[in-house]
Formats: C-alpha cells, sequence, structure tokens
C-alpha cells in the first residue's frame, strides 16, 4: 500500500503547540513515523489566537477563522456555525492537500462537518468516539441526563455513527455503547489509550532536592496527577487518608493538577485536619511532571461509579504503569480493563473509603509484594499498551476503505 495521506479534523480542545491533547499528539506522531502524511484541521471552538496555518512539532495545522456572523453568538446556531465554516474549511484543505481518508476526532460537531465534505469529494470518513460528551456534561453540571440537551447530543453522535464509513474508539465499553445503537460491530474497531513506553523510566529515582522542598522527605507518597473533576473522586480520597493517619502517621498524600473541584478538595483538606499530610500543588509545567511521579509509592485513582467512568478507559493509571508505580483504582467499568486485581494493580469497591483506605493498608503493610505488582504493570504496557502496537490498529481501518 501506498502511504497513506490522512487528514485530522480535531475538537476545540486541541490547541496549536505541543500542549494539545496527549493521545492526538500520541497517534499524529505514531503515525508519522509509520510513514503517513497527515494534516489536521480545527474549527471555530479552537479559541486560542495564532495564524490561519501552523506547523508544530513537524505537524501542519489548519484553523477555521471566525466570521464574526451573529450566529456565531446564539447559543444553538452557533453550534450549526461550526460545521458550517468547518465543512468549508476542511474542502478548502481537502482541494490542496489531496487526503486519503478523512478521520474526524469527536466530538459529533467534526464529525457532521467531515461527513458534508467525504460525500462531496468521494473521500471515506472514519470517526474517532473517545468519550460521550454528553455524559461528561452531566458531570460538569451543564446537562442533566435524559433532559433536551443530552438527547440532542446523543442523536447527533448516533447519526455521525451511523454515516461515517468507519468508527474508532478508546476502548470496549465504549463499543458496546456504541453497538448498542444498532451500529454494526464489524464497522467499530477499539484503537486503545497506550503511552510511548520509551518516555517513561521504570527505576527512575526520587528527586531528594523536590521531595525536600515539598516537605515529603523521608515520607511515603501516595499520589493523585491530574485534572480535578467530581467523577475523579478526589474527596473519597481525602477520607481514606483521614482513616489512615493513625495507621500511618509518615504517610502523605500528594496532589498535582487542578479543576473545577480545587476549592473543595481544599476545603475538604481543612474540615478533615489533613494539612500536615496533604502537599497540593496546584498545576505544575508538563515537563516538570515527571519529577512528581518519582516521589510517589502509590497512586491512586479513586473514580466515582457513572456511565462516564465505567465506559471510559483513563490514560494516567497506564502512565503511573509505565513508571514502575503502584497502581490502586475504584473498580468501575473503564479501570476494569485496565487493571487486574492483584497483578498489575490493586482494584477497591467504588465509593467506598473504607475501601480505598484498606487496600492502601495492606500495600503500605506488605512492601514485599511491591516488585511483582510493579514489574506486571510495566510489562502490561510494554506488551499490550505501547502506542505502536495501539496506532498499528488504524492500518486495518484505513486500508479497508482506500
Amino acid at each position: 500500500m501506498a502511504p497513506l495521506h490522512i487528514l485530522h479534523v480535531l475538537d476545540h480542545s486541541i490547541p496549536m503547540h505541543s500542549g494539545y491533547t496527549f493521545r492526538t499528539r500520541s497517534i499524529l506522531r505514531a503515525q508519522r513515523e509509520r510513514g503517513w502524511h497527515t494534516s489536521h484541521v480545527t474549527g471555530l471552538k479552537h479559541t486560542q489566537a495564532g495564524p490561519a496555518e501552523e506547523e508544530v512539532d513537524g505537524l501542519r495545522f489548519y484553523r477555521t477563522p471566525a466570521t464574526g456572523a451573529v450566529l456565531e453568538r446564539l447559543p444553538l446556531a452557533s453550534q450549526w456555525q461550526v460545521v458550517r465554516t468547518l465543512a468549508r474549511r476542511i474542502d478548502e484543505v481537502v482541494e490542496r492537500e489531496r487526503p486519503d481518508v478523512l478521520h474526524a476526532h469527536s466530538p459529533a460537531l467534526n464529525g457532521l462537518a467531515a461527513l458534508q465534505v467525504g460525500r462531496r469529494r468521494g473521500l471515506p470518513v472514519v470517526y474517532e468516539c473517545r468519550a460521550f460528551w454528553e455524559d461528561a456534561a452531566v458531570d460538569h453540571g451543564t446537562s442533566v441526563e435524559g433532559g433536551a440537551r443530552y438527547r440532542l447530543t446523543r442523536a447527533l453522535e448516533s447519526r455521525v455513527f451511523r454515516k461515517a464509513d468507519a468508527v474508532t474508539t478508546i476502548c470496549e465499553g465504549l463499543k458496546s455503547d456504541i453497538v448498542g445503537r444498532g451500529i454494526d460491530a464489524a464497522k467499530v474497531t477499539v484503537i486503545p489509550n497506550a503511552v510511548d513506553v520509551q518516555a517513561f523510566a521504570l527505576d527512575r529515582p526520587r528527586d531528594e532536592a523536590l521531595a525536600a522542598q515539598l516537605g515529603l522527605s523521608g515520607r511515603r507518597v501516595t499520589g493523585f496527577i491530574g485534572s480535578f473533576y467530581a467523577y475523579e473522586g478526589i474527596p473519597l480520597l481525602l477520607d481514606a487518608m483521614a482513616a489512615l493517619r493513625e495507621r500511618h502517621p509518615d504517610l502523605a498524600l500528594l496532589l498535582v493538577g487542578g479543576g473545577p473541584q480545587e476549592g473543595l478538595i481544599k476545603q475538604r483538606i481543612g474540615e478533615l485536619g489533613l494539612d500536615a499530610q496533604v502537599v497540593f500543588t496546584g498545576r505544575v509545567p508538563h515537563e516538570e511532571v515527571q519529577r512528581y511521579y518519582s516521589l510517589v509509592d502509590i497512586f491512586a485513582y479513586p473514580r466515582q461509579s457513572m456511565r462516564l467512568t465505567d465506559l471510559v478507559t483513563p490514560l494516567k493509571p497506564l502512565e503511573a504503569m509505565a513508571e514502575g508505580k503502584l497502581v490502586v483504582a475504584s473498580d468501575v467499568g473503564g479501570h476494569r480493563e485496565l487493571i487486574r486485581n492483584d497483578d498489575n494493580g490493586v482494584l477497591f469497591k467504588a465509593g467506598s473509603a473504607e475501601a480505598l483506605a484498606d487496600a492502601l493498608d495492606r500495600l503500605y503493610s506488605a512492601p514485599e509484594s511491591w516488585p511483582g505488582l510493579r514489574a506486571a504493570g510495566r510489562e502490561y504496557v510494554e506488551t499490550e499498551r505501547n502506542w505502536a502496537a495501539s496506532v498499528a490498529r488504524y492500518q486495518t481501518v484505513y486500508g479497508g476503505l482506500t
């Protein structure tokens, strides 16, 4: 097969610099390493200022310029304006780049725009679903499950699933839901989340200077690095830490990141009297994150049980495994796809601070179990969850269309 040319239609969360989402960056780089040519378009919801065209990390990006039309400022009409202007921009880029495949990434507005151009130009369209945005909106408090906005969002995405030539998604949970909407299972391919194993060090030495700076010298550390959304369940982790205080007085909790629940988390730390046990750094520069990884003995992921977490697999546990860290996670569906209990990590009953405290207590009381868990986690990402193996699955998807 001749080298493929893929035009990616990206969502508004992808800025035109090295901060665009980890999964997208990894996919684009891995596709380039396979010798495929990729170009990239973003729509009106990408609001970061910048030129109409830009090259970043050797990747060519095209922006859709705002028109200043009144429609762009009206709540519902603005969504259709996104589709209309993005379709026009895709058409311009297709004329210039001559791609073999249009690859639209969720949300559905990108898929709708790509389908318009694909049908007009005779190009196959792949639609990639990474999460159901209606469920995320429920967690963020901007939508109600079963409400009008929820049902409309779901209906639009179901339409894209039906019209696309192929659908990819990140995990079996999402595939099951998509197939449940009447989509042929043979049309849906799982391209799982993965890590660039070479970017993580199995035996990274502890950054003692940073430990001293944060007051963590000589302490065992439980950690969470990520975004503080309600579904992540950080307050549950704080309750577990309070329960462990007497059994493990040297234990500390390192929280790195930020998000909507930051204020609530700080308030809960004060209510529980955990100021001496919790180190809250806020967000840190991306290039500094692995210094913080080096300080953590056990990463905890106490996600709450809901549609979003039962269907979607996260990336962070895979990164922790790649670093050779212990992983404790709630038994929601997304975690169960990644973690085999007492093999490459430990699962506990979702929503139970007592179960989380017991899981952490069991690990801290049995350090002899750590080497086996760490080795199994690293082996799992090396053999099953690396980007080279994951992205190779696109060959079958694209090849079947071209």
